[in-house]
């Protein structure tokens, strides 16, 4: 069985080796190529990172390739590998709500692919902050979630700071209830973020409700707490269990099993028009009847499709809001260009958070 099974594989073997042979030589004459566009970019000051370029690179490649390759496959293979020729040009760093294992670092990689270097942060100020400061060229922050809606200090943060969002991410969250052990014996509470929490609030009252809940900084933060005591078991993902030799207990244990969160990639640089492309905005109007109709109206007319529209209290006045909006198209598309200037007439407040390819 072994020899025939072996004699069958044996030429497939060396037909693999063959073409991974001729697969690292283009790999390599691409990374020499792509030195050299790094030395063109120095010459004019061009930032080493173009989301918009990368996204165009991945969906022609998509559209040529006849399988049996997967579409999200593609994408992840040449993620690294453009992330490793950026590399031979320079190390970029990005910000991200630690400590290490958070959902914010998964975001980050699957984003930038593997090759980038990490800042973990305490907070997601901190994660602006150490932006804006020039520590990181980039920041990841989570903007809302499917099941528990947006988050609210990033909205607050995007108001205030000078950055622009330069790209998203769709993240699946599959929380995993981890202990020491692998089990709930001896176990008195339970710790996450409290976003967590509340997205696994209805399993916990099912299966562990004398359990105390405890909300803590990040999940991350749940699980190193977790592998000091015994007496405690945290809500993470597997980035997580594996970092701090957690067990799980209970897999996948968020209520919703489409649990998904949306991180934004925020930095000092705009992006170009890839061709698929979304615009966040920040407006708010004037406290009358038919103010926001008269708002979103040039939307309409110019064919500009909305995709979000969130409120915000604007805590400067009474029943004065921001409204949070996305819509399709980039900000110098001529449509949405045209919207934007009759929406920016009509606004009492007007910010263009950024122009970035949607996630795919």
């Amino acid at each position: 069985m072994d020899d025939e099974l072996n004699t069958r594989l044996k030429p497939l073997r060396e037909r693999i080796d063959e073409i991974d042979a001729q697969l690292i030589a283009l790999l390599n004459q691409r990374a020499a190529v792509a030195l050299e566009v790094g030395e063109v970019k120095k010459h004019f000051n061009a930032p080493v990172f173009r989301p918009e370029r990368e996204q165009q690179v991945i969906a022609r490649l998509q559209d040529m390739s006849e399988g049996p390759l997967a579409s999200e496959h593609i994408s992840a293979i040449w993620r690294e590998i453009m992330a490793a020729s950026r590399a031979l040009e320079k190390t970029i760093k990005a910000a991200y709500l630690g400590p290490v294992g958070t959902y914010s670092e998964q975001a980050m990689h699957e984003y930038f692919g593997q090759s980038i270097e990490g800042l973990p942060c305490p907070s997601i100020d901190e994660v602006f902050r150490s932006v804006e400061a020039g520590a990181a060229e980039f920041g990841v922050v989570p903007v809302e979630n499917s099941t528990e809606g947006a988050v609210s200090r990033t909205l607050d943060l995007l108001l205030q700071t000078q950055l622009t969002i330069g790209g998203e991410l769709a993240l699946p969250i599959h929380h995993n209830l981890l202990t020491q052990n692998g089990d709930l014996a001896g176990v008195t509470r339970v710790c996450a973020h409290a976003q967590a929490l509340a997205q696994c609030q209805r399993w916990l009252a099912t299966n562990a409700p004398h359990l105390e809940r405890q909300a803590v900084s990040s999940n991350a933060e749940a699980a190193r707490m977790a592998a000091e005591d015994p007496t405690v078991a945290a809500i993470a993902g597997d980035r997580a269990a594996t970092h701090y030799g957690l067990q799980v207990a209970y897999a996948q244990i968020q209520d919703d099993p489409h649990n998904r969160t949306r991180f934004v990639m925020i930095g000092k640089e705009r992006t170009g028009v890839s061709g698929h492309d979304q615009t966040s905005l920040i407006v708010s109007v004037a406290n009358e009847p038919g103010a926001v109709f008269k708002l979103l109206e040039p939307l309409a007319r110019h064919s500009v499709s909305m995709t979000r529209f969130e409120s915000r209290p604007a805590r400067v006045g009474t029943w004065e809001y921001y409204f949070y909006i996305d819509v399709e198209g980039h900000r110098d598309d001529p449509s949405v260009a045209a919207a934007l200037v009759e929406l920016g007439e009509k606004a009492a407040f007007l910010k263009i958070l950024g122009s970035y390819p949607r996630a795919r």
